[in-house]
């Protein structure tokens, strides 16, 4: 089922999530929901918070669906080591029209359970890392547009303003 994107600055996005602790077919519903929802905004990667649920659960897709093997699932995420740095631009299905360059680590290794419970670690680099940074900041109640400066911030805040003022939001 397609869900709606939930869009800023709904409360829901900027609060830290709670563990998922159930891992039951209520838990696989809500992912195949996400893809979903994901795949219908023609985004990259989509947390629980963007549509309105609370829980520290991500999924990613760099192929767009083209491969079924690159569909990623964390649960309770964590970043354990990071390293190198790249500058490129950022977009968030949250935040629409709004782009920015923002600075992630290069090289990461996150940790983070399965469907089923079970815990793995994954190595992720470029795209992918940005991608997992992105979606874990998600998680913490954190928004791309705090990691810019806060003249960057605050053009895009008001450009949002008048996107909203007019309808447009």
């Amino acid at each position: 089922m397609i869900r709606s994107i939930v869009k800023y600055p709904d409360p829901i996005l900027q609060r830290p999530t709670e563990l998922v602790t159930e891992f039951n077919e209520e838990l696989r519903t809500l992912v195949d929901d996400m893809f979903e929802s994901m795949y219908a905004a023609k985004g990259i990667g989509l947390a629980a918070p963007q549509i309105g649920v609370g829980k520290r659960l991500t999924v990613v897709d760099l192929s767009n669906q083209e491969n079924p093997d690159e569909k990623i699932v964390l649960i309770n995420p964590e970043v354990l080591e990071s390293e190198g740095r790249q500058y490129d631009e950022e977009g968030c299905l949250s935040l629409p029209e709004i782009r920015e360059k923002v600075v992630r680590a290069a090289k990461v290794k996150v940790k983070a359970q399965n469907l089923d419970g079970e815990w793995f670690e994954m190595d992720a680099e470029e795209l992918l890392a940005r991608a997992f940074l992105h979606e874990i900041d998600h998680l913490d109640g954190v928004l791309f547009i705090y990691r810019v400066s806060g003249l960057k911030r605050d053009l895009a805040l008001r450009k949002i303003r008048k996107m909203q003022r007019n309808g447009e939001w």
